[in-house]
């Protein structure tokens, strides 16, 4: 059965809609995609530092980037020349038919559903550490889900974007004063930087799945190419987003370098994550109320994410999509509710930063942000290249990509399962669902 013409107030309602998501410009893109990118990740690199040892940490992180880049320039060249692909769903169906259509689908709600409850535990801890763990910290958890929706509710990226210029300045603000404070401690702590415990190489007693551990959340601070479908749907020149890619990219491998290495330089092996818990108490103070609003501008923005991949795929045939009219509001707000609702469960249950991330990058990143974009070269680009050499090159490149993220996915899951049970068997974090502290 067809379904019925839409009538003229509907016609009028698509056509405002469609404007309405037509906006983003390939700046005010690289504001989103710098909101989602440098922010929580940042925060683990100097513990997968401090695991990797100075020289691989610097190799990884320098070799991710590039690794990431080159996804998202693979990523961004099936839209421009596949444009009816929406989300990462959409691709499922071209690989898999229906199948792959929901195997992608709930792979990409769950990966952005366990981002947002990171933020959620980042909330949490944040609050923990201003008050002196003064109040229930499931009441923090709750205000943090609370504050993660509220600020989702605009369900356009690029009047997001606007809040993007905040979230920069928080973010570069968190992490100058990190590097500084640590620095200064350790130049006045006995022996001075010469004293600091850190190491070129591997710490003794590294396992394998800790390397895998630090490396998935190297990985998931490279995971930007992941909602590149979502933001170049909203762009009115689609053809201009790797200038986007090539300015973040530059700026996520120089950050993250530099932060992953100068923090371990000047804490040490005993580096925590997140990084700014390594401070004295006033400086973390300081440093995490100063990310506040990275914590929640950024987490609302995969929220936002998140709701409308959700929406859409309930309502794709209908105005309702465009969430301009009574029913489109009332149906968003349910299904944003119902994802932070579950996003805030998911902290409560995994209660640790760094295996919750690096749990959601070995099952889901690997998969966004490596293995899939290479599939994508071989079933929608490949044939479109002419150049014999070009060609050979991205095949090798696409071929290595993929290597690579089913190596993250298997050993990436394993070590982070095995660390999560190594931490409840020797009770190392709190239960589930209590006022204990996180901090």
């Amino acid at each position: 059965m067809e379904d019925p013409k839409p009538t003229d107030s509907e016609k009028q309602k698509i056509a405002e809609g469609a404007a309405h998501f037509r906006r983003l410009g390939w700046k005010r893109l690289t504001v989103v995609l710098v909101v989602e990118a440098i922010a929580l990740g940042v925060l683990t690199l100097p513990t997968s530092f401090a695991i990797l040892g100075m020289v691989a940490g610097t190799i990884c992180c320098v070799g991710v980037g590039v690794v990431a880049i080159y996804a998202s320039y693979l990523v961004g060249e099936t839209k421009i020349a596949l444009p009816n692909i929406h989300h990462y769903g959409d691709v499922g169906t071209l690989m898999l038919g229906k199948f792959g259509r929901e195997l992608f689908g709930i792979m990409f709600v769950l990966q952005l559903i366990l981002v947002t409850a990171s933020y959620c535990l980042t909330g949490t801890i944040a609050f923990d550490v201003l008050t002196n763990n003064a109040t229930c910290s499931m009441v923090f958890g709750i205000v943090s889900a609370v504050l993660l929706m509220l600020l989702a509710i605009m369900p356009s990226f690029t009047d997001a974007a606007i809040l993007g210029y905040i979230d920069f300045v928080s973010i570069m603000a968190a992490i100058i004063i990190a590097i500084i404070a640590t620095g200064v401690e350790a130049a006045n702590s006995p022996g001075g930087l010469a004293g600091v415990n850190w190491s070129a190489w591997p710490r003794p007693g590294t396992t394998v799945a800790d390397g895998f551990i630090a490396v998935s959340n190297i990985v998931f601070a490279y995971s930007f190419s992941m909602y590149q479908f979502s933001f170049m749907d909203e762009m009115h020149t689609p053809q201009d987003y790797m200038k986007a890619i090539w300015t973040l990219g530059g700026m996520e491998i120089v950050i993250y370098t530099l932060v992953g290495a100068l923090i371990y330089a000047f804490v040490g092996v005993d580096v925590q994550s997140p990084a700014l818990l390594s401070m004295s108490s006033l400086m973390a103070k300081i440093a995490f109320g100063v990310a506040l609003p990275v914590i929640y501008i950024s987490g609302a923005l995969n929220n936002t994410v998140t709701a409308r991949y959700v929406h859409l795929r309930m309502y794709e045939n209908s105005v309702v999509r465009f969430i301009n009219t009574p029913k489109g509001w009332i149906t968003w707000l349910l299904v944003l509710l119902a994802i932070t609702v579950a996003a805030w469960v998911i902290s409560e249950v995994i209660p640790f930063f760094n295996d919750l991330l690096a749990l959601s990058s070995a099952l889901f990143v690997s998969g966004f942000v490596l293995y899939i974009p290479a599939v994508m070269w071989f079933m929608f680009l490949r044939k479109r290249e002419d150049n014999d050499r070009k060609r050979l090159l991205h095949d090798l490149s696409a071929a290595f990509l993929f290597c690579v993220g089913i190596i993250v996915l298997g050993g990436g899951t394993y070590a982070s399962v095995v660390d999560i049970k190594r931490q409840f068997d020797i009770g190392a974090v709190r239960g589930v669902f209590t006022c204990a502290p996180m901090a």
